[in-house]
């Protein structure tokens, strides 16, 4: 008896082999599709309009009057604290004193 049916496949690897090519060539078409995309995505694309800052909101409210002079100031100096480069060094901790 010869092996494979006289190099032949039988039923079952005529399967296998149709199954595996359909999956060979389904996981090569997405990978072309996926880099075409990512290829085809330009960084030149424009941007939508960030918006206004929080200090361009901050003055229009103070414009409008929905806040007054002192509170402006208070807010803007906040902002602009926190929008400061961290000089934080980290969690500062406690030493509690021994009882």
């Amino acid at each position: 008896m010869m092996p494979w049916y006289g190099h032949n496949l039988g039923g079952w690897g005529w399967f296998a082999m149709s199954v595996g090519m359909i999956v060979f060539w389904g996981v090569t078409i997405i990978v072309v599709v996926a880099v075409v995309r990512a290829l085809g995505r330009s960084q030149d694309y424009p941007r939508p309009p960030a918006g206004p800052s929080p200090e361009q909101v901050l003055a229009e409210r103070f414009a409008r009057g929905e806040i007054d002079e002192e509170d402006y100031r208070r807010r803007l100096s906040t902002l602009r604290t926190s929008t400061a480069p961290n000089t934080d060094p980290g969690p500062r901790t406690t030493s509690l004193p021994p009882s």
